[in-house]
């Protein structure tokens, strides 16, 4: 049985910076394309970024990119997303997910799911 449980929510000011972490249990998280995905109210549950197994590769959706750093200590079993410059459109609660490696990084397509942290900025 493989889990995933994040941390690192809040709520901050705008400008501000939040590290979330997610950590896997049940399996080697090196097996793994790691993402992170958030869903404000009302909204679909969208991309954030994404991370290869040997974290040689990384994705972002275009609203985050150059503020947001995804990595991962596989040691660890841990996967992290640093957030800067936060405004208050990332406000949402982040879910982070996990698939098998070999298949695409960028899509909903992740076989497991955290429960999710909630992260909210004030302006």
């Amino acid at each position: 049985q493989v889990e995933l449980a994040e941390s690192g929510g809040g709520l901050v000011q705008a400008g501000t910076s939040l590290r979330l972490m997610c950590t896997v249990s049940g399996r080697n998280v090196s097996i793994f394309t790691m993402g992170w995905f958030r869903q404000a109210p009302g909204k679909e549950r969208d991309f954030v970024a994404a991370i290869r197994w040997n974290a040689e590769s990384s994705y972002y959706h275009d609203s985050v990119k150059g503020r947001f750093t995804i990595s991962r200590d596989n040691a660890k079993n841990t996967v992290y997303l640093q957030m800067n410059s936060l405004n208050p459109e990332d406000s949402a609660t982040y879910y982070c997910a996990a698939k098998p490696i070999g298949s695409p990084a960028v899509d909903h397509l992740y076989l497991f799911w955290g429960q999710g942290t909630q992260v909210t900025v004030s302006s």
